[in-house]
């Protein structure tokens, strides 16, 4: 009896496991991706200020994953910023496109809509020749996150894989702040280690 409880217990394991599997590949474009390199593009926290070692959370995934990452993170870039350089991005041949902005959107307060309309033109841009995209959410208030439901409306729109506000858990914890909006090494170990499950399953 015992062996018959174990037995379906398994098949059950590996049918949910085959269609959980199955849907996530659909669901992601350009899953899986021909492309070579992973890219992580966005602004400061890319670049990885205020960490104690360079490359921030990007050094540590290119650890984690045993692959060579291209940090293209440059500190001040808005939506706007970065869909003027996204053509950066495809210098590297890319699997997948790491996209991390809005954040100085947020402090510069620029119009959500806009922020918005210029990330789905560069998840645009990226799905285009060929990468899967995997987007990082921010916060976008400081009270209430005003960011939250269009992050959500443009993953099920783009079809991108999706860490929401990365730096939830950290930005209000002053052990793991260099500044008010910089984490230190510690805290770009933990945004590692929120986003590298996501990258390692669209690297299989």
């Amino acid at each position: 009896m015992k062996k018959w409880i174990f037995i379906s217990l398994l098949v059950f394991v590996v049918i949910f496991l085959f269609f959980y599997f199955s849907k996530s590949g659909k669901d992601i474009r350009n899953y899986p991706s021909d492309g070579t390199t992973i890219v992580v593009f966005g602004d400061s926290l890319v670049e990885g200020v205020g960490a104690s070692t360079k490359g921030g959370f990007v050094e540590l995934l290119s650890k984690k994953t045993s692959l060579p990452v291209v940090n293209l993170g440059v500190s001040g870039n808005t939506t706007a910023d970065g869909l003027k350089r996204v053509n950066e991005i495809f210098e590297h041949d890319p699997k997948v496109v790491v996209l991390l902005l809005g954040g100085n959107d947020y402090l510069k307060k620029v119009p959500r809509e806009e922020t918005f309309k210029n990330l789905s033109e560069i998840i645009n841009k990226i799905h285009e020749k060929g990468a899967a995209v995997l987007l990082l959410g921010v916060r976008g208030g400081v009270l209430k996150d005003n960011f939250e439901d269009s992050f959500k409306d443009l993953v099920n729109m783009k079809k991108v894989a999706y860490v929401p506000d990365v730096l939830d858990g950290i930005v209000f914890d002053r052990a793991l702040m260099s500044d008010a909006i910089h984490p230190n090494q510690k805290g770009y170990e933990l945004i590692a280690q929120k986003v590298s499950p996501t990258l390692e399953s669209l690297l299989k």
